[in-house]
Formats: structure tokens, sequence, C-alpha cells
């Protein structure tokens, strides 16, 4: 039978190799994946960049950009050769190490509230990202969750909305209208 234990060194803490405990000389996974992506996103800047302008004059508008991104492309490279000559660590995985699978729910969670945040507005939409976080971390009972999520709401509201004077996509909450019904219930009774 095979032991599914994930076997890792307990001196490591997922902190980066740079600190005590990092292993300098081995390649974590999807840490080659992710340089490669910089050096595309490298290249595509540089080539964005060439498009302000071109080579037309070293002082032309595009010069500074095509500078920086020429610098972070041949940093990106330099990186790629490092990474890509360091052997790959054997007791670390992607799924276990780096995204495990509540990662992955919460980037699932961010990219439905940037989804419904215009149609529902600010105040559902964060209430149902608050009430499903909480939930799904606290694991508590729903007493706790809609406490705790809607009681942070109201205090985000109040203080971003109301001291601040934040403006939040409405949605399908008249709050302006509440807002301006408010104000003229405590300036009529003034």
């Amino acid at each position: 039978m095979q032991d599914n234990v994930h076997h890792h060194d307990p001196a490591r803490d997922g902190s980066s190799d740079a600190t005590p405990g990092g292993m300098p000389d081995k390649r974590r996974p999807g840490e080659l994946t992710f340089t490669v992506l910089l050096v595309v996103f490298s290249g595509a800047l540089l080539w964005n960049a060439y498009g302000i302008s071109g080579f037309e004059a070293l002082s032309g508008a595009g010069s500074v950009p095509m500078a920086t991104a020429a610098v972070m492309l041949v940093s990106a490279l330099v990186v790629l050769w490092q990474t890509a000559k360091r052997a790959r660590t054997e007791d670390e995985t992607v799924m276990q190490d780096i995204t495990p699978p509540l990662v992955i729910i919460f980037a699932l969670f961010l990219v439905a509230y940037g989804i419904l945040l215009r149609p529902l507005g600010f105040l559902p939409t964060s209430a149902l990202f608050l009430i499903a976080s909480i939930k799904l971390l606290s694991k508590r009972g729903w007493g706790f969750t809609l406490a705790v999520s809607l009681g942070s709401l109201i205090l985000i509201y109040l203080v971003f909305r109301i001291v601040f004077t934040v403006l939040m996509p409405a949605g399908i909450v008249p709050e302006a209208e509440m807002l301006q019904l408010f104000r003229n219930l405590f300036s009529g009774g003034a």
C-alpha cells in the first residue's frame, strides 16, 4: 500500500529561499513556469513600449518605457537561466505547497467578486464574498458567520462611504437614495 502522507522537511516553513531554512540550490514546483511567464510578460511590455515611438530618437516618448522593459526582460532572462539550472525539490508539489485547493477557491472567489461587482453592486457582492469566505475559513456556525461578515461590511461601508465619501458601485441596492432619505430625516428633524 502506498503511503499518501506528504513528506516535507519540517525545518522549511514555506518561506522564500532567501530566509533561513530555505533551499537556495533547489527549484520549487512552479518556479520555472512562473519565470517563463515573467520573460513572456517582459517581452510583451518591450514590444508595446517599442510601439510608442520605436527607435526614432533617444529622447523619444517611448525611450524610457523601452529601456525599463528591456531591463526587465534581461533580468527575467537571467533569473530564468539561474532557475533552470537548479534541480527541482523532491518533497514539494504545486497542489500541496504552492497552490493548495484553498488558494484556488479564494482565487475563484475573487474572480466571481470582480464579475458580480458591477451588476449587483458593492453591498450584495461584498456580503456574498464575506459570508462565503468567513464560513469557509472559520468553519463555525451560521450565526457567527453572518454576525462577523455583515458586521464587517457595515463597518467598511460606514468608514468608506459615509466618512470618506468614497463612491461604490450601487448595483441593485439604491443606497444613494437611502442615504439621501436619512439625510433628509436628520436635517428635517434638526
